[in-house]
């Protein structure tokens, strides 16, 4: 207890050190300055000159302005040696006494603390141990840092300061910055390879007045004006599918999606998926397209076919592996035979065997899905498609032609987790009617919610007709999970959900 008290008074003494010298300013009037203009940033310089020599740098007859935040410093006799750095890495400051001035060092060099954001004007030379180095002749401070940063060296180690401080953890994790740098990346090339294969990009409703396109407990807002209960979309899929019936052939939305459910290292309930939908084609098609997609990614991120995650080396240069639902499970448990998988009490067995709780009222399509998520999900490391879903757990997918218990559907799955879901889509309208009422009074048990919930809605629109079409959801932050090696849906997420600090 002592120690966190010391702790807390000696922040707090620094930052009344800090808030006196920013005092200081404001009395000089010169604090918060915005009339600094940057011509150059950290990264473009390195990779123009991190090569050359000290005597080709002296050649070059230009002067560079930078500004970046202090993240190091070091003070040897009437030299200041900073480290300033911006979103795309760090950069050597060298500052003179007799270069800047007396006057400019003394009331001003010598009172910058680490954080302060500083503007810097000088040419490039290269120190005894080459590195390179701005040789500062023009200062400005440009904003005060009043609290002190965390250590450099350790970085945040605390997982909830990370999370709930995103900017401090930005600040000290370079890291953490490629891994958002990453992100936007993968994103952008989502979007060019979309516009690639001739697909438009479109916007669908974040608040809908029905929660519909999955099933999923959703956020509940409130609209004054309209007097009406709003729900955040747990899905764009229905929306989507209208579009379709409206005469589009090929669109995509990478859209922001909530569920009002748990979190873990998978789940945040605010998360980023891209749907997208293509008329005339089955979901064999659509899984052929997926596997063109995350082989784009992986070459275009890493310039090469492999990639590694958790430990394993990914191979995307192989045909994706497809595999029934049955099939994954008699893979991993060779002791399970296929005709085991047809008795439910069979299945109970084996669900009893491998401490997988089976309720009363669970069907044996059932029971096998909840073997396959429990026990196999985790274990499909290279990528591999995973079909025949059973059709009570697939409402809004075509019946598949040759069974009739199973739906035209797949799902996905890298790293031992979910990376996409598609389906050739139901266009029967009767069909999909009875699957809707079917569906919302088993998840309410209460018939009041299920009208309540029944879009009526989209059933008329389908009964306009919806062509033959293909659809798939892919999850945006998996993916980025995936490619940045990362385990954490949080760290992939800038500002994930947190429980609030009371």
């Amino acid at each position: 207890m002592k120690m966190i008290e010391k702790k807390i008074n000696k922040n707090n003494n620094e930052f009344q050190v800090r808030l006196n010298k920013l005092q200081d300013i404001k009395r000089k009037g010169i604090a918060f300055p915005n009339n600094f203009k940057t011509s150059d940033n950290i990264y473009t310089i390195k990779k123009k000159y991190i090569s050359e020599s000290n005597e080709k740098l002296k050649k070059i007859n230009k002067k560079f302005c930078i500004a970046g935040r202090i993240v190091n410093q070091r003070k040897i006799g009437q030299v200041t040696f900073l480290s300033l750095q911006d979103i795309n890495g760090t950069i050597q400051i060298y500052i003179k006494k007799q270069v800047i001035t007396k006057k400019i060092y003394d009331k001003e060099i010598k009172k910058l603390d680490l954080g302060d954001i500083i503007g810097v004007k000088g040419k490039l030379f290269k120190t005894i141990t080459k590195e390179l180095t701005i040789y500062c002749e023009k200062f400005q401070l440009l904003t005060k840092c009043l609290r002190s940063l965390p250590d450099k060296f350790h970085g945040l180690a605390n997982k909830e300061i990370k999370y709930r401080k995103r900017y401090l953890d930005l600040i000290t994790n370079r890291n953490i910055c490629n891994i958002f740098k990453k992100r936007f990346l993968i994103i952008k090339s989502i979007r060019k390879f979309m516009d690639n294969n001739d697909f438009i990009e479109v916007e669908t409703p974040m608040m809908q007045n029905i929660p519909g396109g999955a099933i999923a407990n959703p956020f509940i807002t409130y609209h004054k004006s309209l007097n009406i209960n709003l729900y955040l979309r747990i899905s764009p899929e229905l929306s989507l599918k209208q579009l379709i019936i409206g005469g589009f052939n090929k669109i995509f939305e990478i859209n922001r999606n909530f569920r009002n459910e748990g979190l873990s290292l998978r789940h945040n309930p605010e998360f980023t998926m891209m749907e997208l939908y293509i008329s005339y084609i089955t979901y064999v098609e659509m899984m052929q397209f997926a596997e063109n997609l995350l082989k784009y990614l992986v070459k275009k991120i890493f310039k090469k076919n492999k990639i590694k995650f958790k430990g394993y080396n990914i191979d995307f240069s192989k045909k994706f592996q497809i595999l029934t639902m049955k099939e994954s499970i008699l893979k991993f448990y060779p002791k399970i035979k296929i005709n085991d998988l047809k008795n439910k009490n069979e299945i109970i067995k084996i669900a009893n065997y491998l401490d997988i709780n089976v309720e009363s009222n669970f069907t044996k399509e059932r029971i096998i899905l909840e073997i396959f998520e429990k026990k196999i999900e985790n274990k499909l490391i290279e990528p591999t498609f995973i079909t025949e879903y059973s059709l009570e757990s697939s409402p809004l997918a075509r019946t598949n032609d040759n069974n009739p218990n199973v739906a035209d559907r797949f799902e996905l799955f890298i790293g031992g987790m979910e990376i996409g879901n598609g389906f050739s889509e139901l266009n029967d309208s009767e069909d999909q009617s009875n699957r809707f009422k079917k569906q919302y009074i088993e998840k309410y048990k209460n018939k009041n919610i299920e009208k309540q919930f029944y879009d009526k809605e989209y059933i008329k629109a389908l009964e306009y007709g919806l062509p033959p079409t293909a659809g798939m959801g892919i999850g945006i932050d998996r993916i980025v999970m995936l490619l940045t090696n990362s385990y954490n849906i949080k760290d992939v997420i800038l500002f994930p959900i947190l429980k609030p600090i009371k």
